[in-house]
C-alpha cells in the first residue's frame, strides 16, 4: 500500500535476532563486507554510528568530525537529506528553489556540507541500508547484499518522523496515501499521485504540500481541515516563538483560497475497484459536502519513529502534548547506555530542531568520551524556543481523537490486517484494554507496519470501550526486525 506502508514492516527473525531488546554493551566488532571500516581507524578511535542522514544526522556527523572523530552513518535513502531534505535522482532538473521553495538555501548548504564531509573521508556513509535489529552493542543491517552486522561504541538515533494517520471509512482503497507520500513523489520524480487530489487531516504539513503541489500544476479540489478555526487560535501564544514561520503558513494557507476548509468533519472516501472517487464531509456549519476526487492524501501531522530507541532500552513515557509514547532523554539527548536521541525521533521540532538536537547530542557523545565538546548553551536556548513553537502547533492542530473513538465498526482501522473497529471493540471485552492483549487477540498492529500506522487510534478505541485514557492502554512492544527483511537475508547474515 504505497505511502502508508512501503517504508514499515516486519519478517520472521532467526534466534540472533530475537530478543534484541536485551540490554548492555559489547565491545565494537568489526563491521562484516560492505559495511567495514579500516582497522587502522577502529583501533585508534571509538568507533560511533549515526542512524540517519536527515539534519539531526547531518550536524551530529558535523560534530563529530570537527572534534576529530570518523563517525559512520547508515541511511534508508539513496543520498543524504532526510525526508525533508530529500534530494531527487541524479539528472533530475527541478531546482532545489522548486523543490524545497523558502527551505532551499539550508537544503543546499547541508547538502554541500555532507557530500564535502563524505568526499574528504571524513566519515562513513552508507547509503541504501536499514537498521532491522539492535543487539549487544551490534547493528544489524539490512543491504542489498545481505544482513550485516556492524559493532558501535556509540549509538545516535536520528530516525525522524513519519505521518501521524487517523482510520476514515474508505482509507484502505488504493489511491489513499499519507501526505508525506505525495511529498515524497513530488520531490523524488516531480509527480503528482492523482489527477484531482482530496487533502485531509491537520497540521503544517497539510497546507504545505497542498501549496506544493498547486506551485507544481497539480489539480487540489480541497484541502479539509480536521482543526477549526477557534482551536487554531488557540495555538497562537506557542506559533508566535517563530513569528517568520508562522507568516510564512499563513502565505501557503492564502494560496489555496477556498479550497481550505477548517473544522470539518470527514465521513468516508468513496471508491470504486480503481481507487477513490470522492470524499463525503460536513463543514463547520454541519452542511454535506462531496467532492469528486482520484487520489487521497492524509496526515494529522507527525509521528515519532521509535522502534530502534525500544530496541536499545530506552525508556518511554506518554506524551499528551503529542498523543503518542516517546522515548526518554535528556535535555543533549542522551539516553543511557550509550545511546543518544537526536531529532524528530525523540521530539517533535521539525528541520531546525533536528539540526540543533544533532549538534546537543554530539556533543554529549564527545564530554561522555572524554573528548573536548563544543558549548551546548546557545543550542539548548533555542531548543527551549523550538519547543515552544512546537507547543503552540499540536495545540492548534491536534489529533482527532473523537473522530478515532466514534468509528463505525465496520471500518477498517489496521490495513495490514484487515482489523475493523469492531474487532479492537470486541477484543476488549475479550482480553481487557492493554495494548498487547489487544494485538494478540485481534492481530491489530502484527502486519508489515507493526502498528506504526494504526496503534494510535487502536489505543483510543480500546479507551474508549475500556473506560480509560489512552495512555493507561500501554503501548506495542517493539519487536525485531523493524524493517521488512527477506528469510533469505537473515539466513545468510554476515
Amino acid at each position: 500500500m504505497p505511502g502508508l506502508l512501503g517504508l514499515a514492516g516486519r519478517g520472521a527473525a532467526p534466534a540472533g535476532l530475537l530478543h534484541a531488546h536485551r540490554r548492555g554493551h559489547a565491545p565494537a566488532h568489526p563491521a562484516a563486507g560492505g559495511l567495514a571500516v579500516t582497522a587502522a581507524r577502529e583501533a585508534s578511535r571509538p568507533k560511533v554510528v549515526i542512524v540517519g542522514a536527515g539534519p539531526a544526522g547531518m550536524r551530529a556527523a558535523e560534530t563529530l568530525v570537527g572534534a576529530g572523530l570518523h563517525p559512520v552513518i547508515i541511511d534508508e535513502g539513496a543520498r543524504a537529506g532526510g525526508q525533508i531534505y530529500r534530494r531527487p535522482p541524479e539528472g533530475f532538473t527541478r531546482s532545489p528553489e522548486q523543490l524545497y521553495g523558502s527551505e532551499a538555501a539550508k537544503a543546499r548548504a547541508l547538502h554541500a556540507l555532507f557530500d564535502r564531509m563524505a568526499a574528504d573521508g571524513l566519515l562513513t556513509h552508507h547509503p541504501r541500508r536499514s537498521v532491522v535489529a539492535v543487539r549487544d552493542g551490534q547493528l544489524h543491517v539490512l543491504a542489498e547484499n545481505g544482513v550485516q552486522a556492524i559493532g558501535y561504541d556509540r549509538l545516535i538515533l536520528a530516525t525522524g518522523a513519519s505521518d501521524r494517520v487517523a482510520p476514515v471509512p474508505g482509507w484502505q482503497s488504493a489511491g489513499v496515501y499519507s501526505l508525506g507520500a505525495a511529498q515524497i513523489a513530488l520531490k523524488a520524480q516531480g509527480v503528482a499521485l492523482g489527477r484531482r487530489i482530496v487533502l485531509m487531516g491537520t497540521g503544517p504539513l497539510l497546507t504545505l504540500v497542498g501549496a506544493q503541489l498547486l506551485k507544481a500544476g497539480a489539480q487540489v479540489a480541497a484541502v479539509l481541515d480536521t482543526s477549526p478555526w477557534h482551536q487554531q487560535m488557540k495555538g497562537l501564544p506557542g506559533l508566535a516563538a517563530r513569528p517568520a514561520v508562522m507568516l510564512r503558513g499563513l502565505v501557503l494557507r492564502a494560496r489555496l483560497g477556498t479550497r481550505y476548509r477548517a473544522g470539518v468533519v470527514l465521513e468516508r472516501i468513496e471508491t470504486d475497484p480503481d481507487g477513490p472517487v470522492a470524499v463525503r464531509w460536513r463543514d463547520s456549519g454541519g452542511r454535506e459536502n462531496r467532492t469528486e476526487c482520484d487520489m487521497v492524501g492524509m496526515g494529522w501531522h507527525l509521528r515519532a519513529e521509535t522502534h530502534l530507541a525500544d530496541l536499545t532500552g530506552c525508556a518511554f513515557s506518554y506524551d499528551r502534548q503529542w498523543h503518542q509514547w516517546l522515548p526518554q532523554a535528556d535535555r543533549l539527548g542522551r539516553a543511557g547506555n550509550g545511546i543518544y536521541l537526536a531529532g524528530d525521533g525523540v521530539r517533535l521540532l521539525g528541520a531546525d530542531g533536528a539540526e540543533t538536537a544533532g549538534r546537543l547530542a554530539a556533543a554529549a557523545c564527545l564530554a561522555d568520551l572524554g573528548r573536548q565538546a563544543p558549548a551546548v548553551d546557545a543550542g539548548l536556548r533555542e531548543l527551549a524556543r523550538l519547543e515552544r513553537f512546537a507547543r503552540g502547533v499540536s495545540r492548534a492542530f491536534p489529533w482527532p481523537a473523537a473522530m478515532t473513538r466514534g468509528l463505525p465498526d465496520d471500518t477498517i482501522v489496521c490495513r495490514c490486517e484487515n482489523v475493523t473497529a469492531g474487532m479492537v471493540r470486541a477484543s476488549v471485552a475479550l482480553g481487557g484494554g492493554e495494548a498487547n492483549r489487544v494485538k494478540s487477540l485481534s492481530r491489530l498492529g502484527m502486519g508489515r507496519c507493526q502498528g506504526r500506522y494504526c496503534q494510535l487510534a487502536g489505543a483510543d478505541l480500546v479507551a474508549a470501550q475500556a473506560g480509560c485514557s489512552p495512555d493507561a492502554v500501554g503501548r506495542f512492544r517493539g519487536q525485531a526486525p523493524v524493517r521488512p527483511t527477506p528469510i533469505g537475508a537473515l539466513l545468510h547474515e554476515g
